[in-house]
């Protein structure tokens, strides 16, 4: 098993402190949802584990080991999905699989569910889900420990809403991930642990009505 800790994430931008010494663990064979309200920082959390945002402060290390959030890129321990398509939008599926995989390491890609029937298509044409999902496939068949992804489900199909819950069930058998979105239900459906980010900490939760007394979502009427 790897063990992933961040402790002492601080991030302002300006006078605003969207992340105020937030912890954050996460374990292979575990999924760990965030929420959090727009602007709270969720993004900005996931981009400085993943060494593009530079925090203010932060104590990252795996199994015990510190690992300097510039060397998370180059030692390959924590993949990462972001909010926005990252594909070249003239290029076929079939065709950019190559440039992330080579040998028999492309088949875990091609014969994935569901992609016979994008292969051929080039990803500009794809619809949300179809790119949402093959952008999963492609970073999460990756060797990295953990994987970290923003928003797999916003806006998704329910076809490929199933197909990338049975992805990542199945994935966490060898990976520890972290998930942030806003559908909630998708979420806790393939979750182990949740968090809330509030006032730049992070809140252990355990169902809606946790994030309704947080206020994260409406209260029920009475």
């Amino acid at each position: 098993m790897h063990t992933l800790s961040a402790t002492n994430i601080v991030k302002a931008f300006g006078t605003k402190k969207v992340l105020d010494n937030a912890v954050l663990e996460c374990s292979t064979g575990e999924v760990v949802g965030i929420f959090g309200r727009n602007g709270c920082g969720k993004s900005t959390m996931l981009k400085i584990l993943f060494g593009t945002v530079k925090a203010d402060s932060i104590d990252l290390a795996i199994n015990g080991q510190p690992l300097p959030v510039n060397e998370v890129i180059p030692q390959g321990k924590i993949g990462y999905l972001p909010q926005d398509p990252f594909l070249p939008k003239n290029l076929k599926i079939r065709d950019i699989i190559p440039l992330y995989y080579s040998g028999n390491e492309q088949d875990k890609l091609f014969y994935a569910p569901g992609m016979d029937k994008i292969a051929n298509t080039r990803a500009g044409n794809l619809s949300i889900g179809e790119l949402r999902y093959f952008e999963l496939l492609l970073v999460g068949n990756l060797s990295h420990p953990f994987l970290m992804l923003d928003e797999p489900f916003s806006m998704i199909e329910p076809l490929y809403k199933e197909l990338i819950k049975s992805f990542l069930t199945g994935l966490k058998a060898k990976k520890g991930i972290i998930i942030t979105d806003h559908y909630y239900n998708d979420v806790f459906s393939v979750t182990d642990r949740n968090l809330l980010l509030k006032d730049g900490k992070l809140i252990n939760v355990k169902n809606e009505q946790e994030l309704a007394a947080y206020g994260y979502l409406p209260s029920e009427k009475p």
